[in-house]
C-alpha cells in the first residue's frame, strides 16, 4: 500500500469519527436545557415573536408544529459539514459564524504555535538530558522541575503570571523590556504581520514585518509559557524514561562493541528511539493545547477561539458551539493521521506499505 493510498484510507476512516463527534454534539446541544428563543430574545419575549423566530431558525414549521428531530439533525449535519454555519445568535448577533471563526483563529493559532514550540524545545531536551545523566543532581533537578510544571494547574499559573506581569507586579518590567508591549489582550500586530517590498515600479512582494513579529511574540509569550507548561512536564518525564530504556537496550551494547562514538550512539540510536514513545504524547498535546487555551485566553484577555467557545457556551449560541466543535474535531483527525505518517520518519522499521495487511 503506497503512501497516497494509505492517506486516502485514513481520510475515509476519519469520516465516521467526524460524524460521531457531530452527532454527539447535536445530542448534547439539542437535548440540553438550552432555549434558543430565550437566549436570543430574553425571558420576557413576546410569544408571537418567539414563534416567528423558531420558524426562522428551522425549529418549527409556519403552522407552529415542531420540526421533527431527525430533520433538524440532518440539517445540522449538512450545514456543518459544508461549513454553512449560519449567523451568531447572541455573542455577535447577526454576524456570520464562519467570518467570526476566521477572525478569531489567528490569535489561537499564534498562541498554540508558540506553546507547542516552547514545550518541544524545552521539554524534550531537558528530558533527554535527565535520562542521559540519570541519578545526578542535574537529573534530580530536571525531574523535579518537570513534576512541578506538570502539577501546576494552567488556570492558577495563568492568574499568578498575569498578576506578576501587571502594573505593580514583580515582573512588570517585562512589558517595557526591549519592545514596549502589553501582556493582556490580543496583540494588534497580528493583523499586520506582512509588509511589502517593491521590486520594480508597480511590482511588490510580501515580506515579514519583523517588528510586528517581535511585538506579537513578546506579547503572547507569557500566555504561551502557561499553556505549554503541562505539556513540557509530560515530555520531560516521558523523555527521561524513554532514554533510560534505550540506553539499557541490547542494541546499544552492540553499537558500543562496534566502536561507534558516544555522539553517534546518542544521536542515531538513543535519541531517535526515545522519540517513538514521545511522538503520540507530542501529537496529542497539539489538540490538548487548543482545548486548554479556553481558560488561558480568558485570563489573558486574548480574543481567540477558546475565548469565543466559552462565551458561546455561556450565551447558548448554538451555531458558534457547533462550528467550533466541528473545527476541533477536524484538527484531532488531522493530527492523528499526521502522527502515523510521522512514525515512518522517526523509525525506518515502520512503513506504510504494510498498513492494513
Amino acid at each position: 500500500m503506497n503512501k497516497l493510498l494509505y492517506l486516502a484510507k485514513r481520510l475515509v476512516l476519519g469520516v465516521p469519527v467526524v460524524l460521531f463527534g457531530l452527532s454527539m454534539t447535536f445530542i448534547i446541544l439539542y437535548l440540553s436545557p438550552f432555549d434558543p428563543m430565550t437566549a436570543i430574545l430574553g425571558r420576557d419575549s413576546d410569544p408571537q415573536t418567539a414563534r416567528q423566530l423558531a420558524v426562522a431558525l428551522g425549529l418549527r414549521y409556519p403552522d407552529g408544529t415542531p420540526v421533527p428531530l431527525w430533520i433538524q439533525y440532518k440539517n445540522f449535519l449538512v450545514d456543518t459539514i459544508t461549513f454553512n454555519f449560519g449567523q451568531s445568535w447572541v455573542v455577535t448577533r447577526g454576524q456570520p459564524v464562519g467570518q467570526l471563526v476566521w477572525e478569531r483563529m489567528p490569535a489561537t493559532v499564534w498562541l498554540g504555535f508558540w506553546s507547542v514550540l516552547i514545550a518541544l524545545f524545552l521539554g524534550i531536551p531537558i528530558g533527554l538530558y535527565a535520562g542521559l545523566r540519570s541519578n545526578t543532581w542535574g537529573d534530580y533537578a530536571a525531574s523535579f522541575g518537570g513534576i512541578v510544571w506538570r502539577a501546576m494547574p494552567n488556570f492558577w499559573l495563568a492568574v499568578m503570571l498575569a498578576g506578576l506581569l501587571s502594573a505593580g507586579g514583580l515582573l512588570s518590567f517585562y512589558r517595557g523590556f526591549l519592545i514596549p508591549t502589553n501582556v493582556i489582550g490580543t496583540p494588534n500586530a497580528l493583523g499586520n504581520m506582512l509588509g511589502s517590498y517593491q521590486l520594480v515600479q508597480g511590482i511588490s512582494i510580501p515580506v515579514p514585518n519583523f517588528y510586528n513579529w517581535a511585538v506579537a511574540f513578546k506579547w503572547i509569550l507569557p500566555a504561551a509559557l502557561v499553556l505549554g507548561s503541562s505539556s513540557m512536564g509530560n515530555e520531560v518525564r516521558i523523555g527521561r524514561t524513554a532514554v533510560l530504556e534505550s540506553i539499557n537496550a541490547p542494541y546499544i551494547d552492540t553499537a558500543k562493541a562496534k566502536g561507534l562514538s558516544t555522539r553517534t550512539i546518542i544521536g542515531k540510536h538513543v535519541a531517535r528511539n526515545a522519540m517513538i514513545p514521545l511522538l503520540p504524547v507530542v501529537m496529542g498535546e497539539f489538540y490538548l493545547l487548543i482545548g486548554g487555551s479556553v481558560l488561558v485566553e480568558l485570563i489573558f484577555g486574548i480574543r481567540g477561539l477558546g475565548n469565543l467557545y466559552l462565551s458561546a457556551i455561556f450565551a447558548a449560541d448554538i451555531p458558534i458551539i457547533g462550528a467550533l466543535t466541528y473545527v476541533f474535531i477536524l484538527i484531532l483527525v488531522f493530527f492523528n493521521i499526521a502522527q502515523d505518517i510521522a512514525y515512518t520518519f522517526i523509525d525506518p522499521r515502520i512503513t506504510l506499505e504494510g498498513a492494513g495487511e
